[in-house]
């Protein structure tokens, strides 16, 4: 199976971290959810890319997923914890579940490890993507490990947010605070504003 750039997921045309039809700024929840589902595409593609160099070998659709990866996790990902730890975590801190508490301490310690496992992935990746046919050699152990270890702090992060933190802090965030967290993750990514948010 061949690992072509159209079969893959593509790169966002306007906003990084957002491809969703029907999720805009005025409903910053379901953009979250639209930045969960691409990281979900982009772990994905990390686990094909290495299927693929595995049974193929290095090829310029390799080299242009692993490009696809760096951008995201380089340029998305950071926004999006970011909205996480600007909206949606001190909302729940200032709660009273302890439990959520706890859980919310543990999630901004995971956007940590991440920043940290990403500096070694990204390694791994740019050699991928700095690769040539003539150049190329399988990844070793220790670079599997480094994508693999990346992407696994991913998951269990992505089900508590998607089955707790999210929900929890809907019922706690009022319209004003919804809407002051639209404008603030549009204004941060340099989005102008079309209409009321």
């Amino acid at each position: 199976m061949k690992v072509r750039v159209s079969a893959l997921p593509q790169k966002p045309r306007n906003l990084p971290g957002y491809h969703a039809p029907g999720a805009g700024f005025e409903a910053p929840f379901e953009m979250l959810a639209a930045c969960h589902e691409r990281v979900e595409r982009m772990l994905t593609l990390i686990v094909k890319l290495q299927q693929h160099l595995q049974q193929k070998g290095f090829d310029d659709s390799a080299a242009q997923a692993a490009r696809d990866v760096m951008r995201y996790f380089d340029l998305a990902a950071p926004l999006h914890h970011e909205d996480e730890e600007r909206h949606v975590f001190p909302a729940l801190m200032a709660g009273p579940d302890a439990s959520i508490k706890a859980l919310v301490l543990r999630l901004i310690q995971d956007h940590r490890q991440m920043g940290v496992a990403w500096v070694g992935a990204k390694a791994v990746l740019q050699v991928v993507a700095d690769a040539s046919p003539a150049s190329w050699r399988p990844l070793t152990a220790w670079q599997s490990a480094a994508l693999n270890g990346f992407a696994g702090l991913y998951r269990q992060h992505l089900d508590d947010e998607d089955q707790l933190v999210y929900p929890a802090a809907q019922v706690q965030l009022t319209e004003t605070a919804l809407a002051a967290m639209g404008e603030d993750m549009m204004q941060r990514r340099g989005v102008k504003p079309t209409g009321p948010v």
